[in-house]
């Protein structure tokens, strides 16, 4: 298996301004440069996706704990 490496969440929401900001300023400007950065910044918001949803937590499995444990109510015979 490959090792994917966590990305932070900046690189999320420079993703999505950048093509915000290629989408609506330098698009009208410039078709072919639009549409090049608009390329680029979705290719990074799809690999912060990929991070975020493969990448595994820095703690490992350490990281969930279980709080309010409850006891299962046996069932009184009648």
């Amino acid at each position: 298996m490959k090792h994917i490496a966590p990305l932070p969440a900046s690189f999320m929401l420079a993703a999505i301004i950048g093509f915000l900001v290629s989408a609506t300023i330098v698009g009208p400007i410039s078709r072919s440069w639009g549409l090049a950065f608009s390329i680029i910044f979705v290719l990074m918001f799809v690999a912060s996706l990929v991070s975020m949803s493969h990448a595994p937590s820095p703690g490992g499995m350490r990281d969930i704990r279980i709080e309010g444990k409850r006891k299962r109510k046996q069932k009184k015979e009648r």
